[in-house]
Formats: structure tokens, sequence, C-alpha cells
């Protein structure tokens, strides 16, 4: 089990480390032609600050546990992720874009299972 979990918790922080960081780095034009036109609904401000907790939710699901410096703090990040991927999912969900929702779907069952399994 302990294997799976970090395998989760590796493609988590790749996926929202690298999702996170385009939307710190990029314009919000930049990133409405890259990620597509749900971006177009909300702020620049609000865009980076999803940003920011994207990334800091990478960082935060792998490196307490792997260090052992509060390692609560990664079940806490897990728990974080699940609730921007529900946001995510209401988006794409309301814009009719099932794919998307499948996705967003996948990925919170991997925070979740990283959530609980770290908390056992």
């Amino acid at each position: 089990m302990n294997t799976v979990l970090w395998a989760f918790q590796l493609i988590l922080a790749g996926m929202f480390l690298m999702s996170g960081s385009m939307k710190l780095i990029l314009s919000r034009d930049q990133l409405i032609a890259r990620m597509g036109n749900w971006a177009k609904g909300y702020s620049p401000g609000f865009l980076k600050f999803i940003g920011a907790a994207e990334a800091l939710g990478a960082i935060g699901v792998v490196v307490p546990w792997r260090t052992g410096i509060a390692p609560i703090l990664t079940p806490v990040a897990s728990a974080g992720l699940v609730a921007i991927m529900v946001g995510a999912t209401a988006i794409h969900v309301k814009r009719g874009e099932i794919p998307k929702v499948m996705m967003n779907v996948g990925i919170m069952a991997m925070a979740v299972m990283v959530a609980w399994g770290r908390l056992s």
C-alpha cells in the first residue's frame, strides 16, 4: 500500500506543480490559450490564488511525509487538493465538459486515497 500511496503522491505533485506553476507564471490570456476558455470567467488574482494553492499542495503532498517533519501536513495537503478538484469538477460540469469531469474525478480519487491512506 505504501508504494501505491507514494506513486499517487508523486503523480499528484507533478500534476499540481505543473498546473499551479502555469497559473502563477502565465498571464490570463496565455492561460486561456493553453488551458481553455474556463479561465475567462475568473480574475487574474483568483487564478494566481488557485495556482499558489495548487503549487503549495503539490509540495505539501510529498515533502512533509518524505522528511518526517510534520507528516500530518501530507494528508491535510491532499484534502486541500480534493477541495480544489471539487471546484474544478463543478466548473466543468457547469460547462458540460464531461471528459474533463472524468479526469477531475480520477485526480480527486487519488487525492482522497492519499489523504485516507496517510491518516491510517
